[in-house]
C-alpha cells in the first residue's frame, strides 16, 4: 500500500467523494481498466502475505473450529460478506448461524450468548453501528468475536479476540471485495479442513441436494 493510497483511503470516506478523486480523472476506460486491475493485483497479494506473516487467519479459523456455536454477522455491504462465509461454513459443520436482522436478530443472540460461542463480525468501511454494538455485547457476554475488518484500529477489532485485517484500496468509487472475498474463502477452507466429520457432512449434503433436486440436472 503506498503513501498516496493510505491518505486516500483515510480521507474519502463516501463513494461520491472516491467517485469524483478516482474516476473522473480517469480519461478512458483502458487507462482505467489498466489502473483498476494493477490495484486488486498488488491488494490482494500484500494483504495474503500480511495474514500468512501474521497467522490471524490460522488463529480465526482454530477459533471457528473450537466453537460450540458460530454466529456471523456484518452490516451493509459487510452482510455480503457474512452471508458467504455463513454459507461456506454451514457446508462442513453444524451450528452456523447469520445473523440477519430478521429472522435471526441481534437482540434474540445477544440473549442467550455462552463462552463456548464464537461471533464472526465483518466490519468494512463504513462501519455499521449495529456490527460494532453486536460485536461489544457479544464480547461482554463471555463469547469469542473474531473480527474481519479493514483497519486495525476499528472498533470491531480493538474488541475482537482475534483480528483479521485485510486491505479494500480501490481505484474505484467502492471499496475493493477482492481480499475480503479471499478471506472468506480461505476461512472456509481453513475451518472444513479442521472440522470433524466435515467429510461425512458433505457428503451427506451431496446425497440430499440430488434427492431434493436442489439443482439443474449436469450441475
Amino acid at each position: 500500500m503506498t503513501v498516496e493510497n493510505t491518505q486516500d483511503n483515510k480521507q474519502l470516506s463516501s463513494p461520491d467523494e472516491r467517485y469524483g478523486a478516482r474516476l473522473q480523472r480517469r480519461s478512458t476506460a483502458t487507462a482505467l481498466l489498466q489502473q483498476v486491475v494493477a490495484q486488486e493485483t498488488a491488494n490482494l497479494a500484500a494483504t495474503l502475505e500480511r495474514l500468512q506473516a501474521d497467522g490471524s487467519l490460522e488463529q480465526a479459523a482454530r477459533r471457528i473450529v473450537a466453537a460450540k456455536r458460530r454466529f456471523v454477522t456484518g452490516g451493509s455491504k459487510s452482510w455480503s460478506y457474512a452471508s458467504l462465509l455463513a454459507t461456506d461454513l454451514s457446508a462442513s459443520m453444524a451450528n452456523v448461524t447469520l445473523i440477519d436482522g430478521t429472522v435471526v436478530r441481534g437482540v434474540d443472540v445477544l440473549s442467550d450468548v455462552r463462552p463456548g460461542d464464537v461471533l464472526v463480525a465483518f466490519s468494512l468501511r463504513r462501519y455499521a453501528r449495529s456490527t460494532i454494538a453486536i460485536a461489544e455485547e457479544f464480547a461482554a457476554a463471555g463469547g469469542t468475536v473474531v473480527g474481519v475488518t479493514d483497519d486495525a484500529c476499528s472498533a470491531v477489532a480493538r474488541l475482537s479476540d482475534v483480528a483479521v485485517v485485510v486491505s479494500t484500496d480501490s481505484a474505484s468509487y467502492a471499496d475493493s471485495p477482492t481480499a475480503v472475498a479471499a478471506v472468506v474463502h480461505i476461512l472456509a477452507t481453513l475451518a472444513a479442513a479442521s472440522a470433524k466429520g466435515a467429510r461425512r457432512r458433505l457428503a451427506r449434503r451431496d446425497v440430499l441436494t440430488a434427492r431434493l433436486g436442489v439443482y439443474a440436472d449436469g450441475d
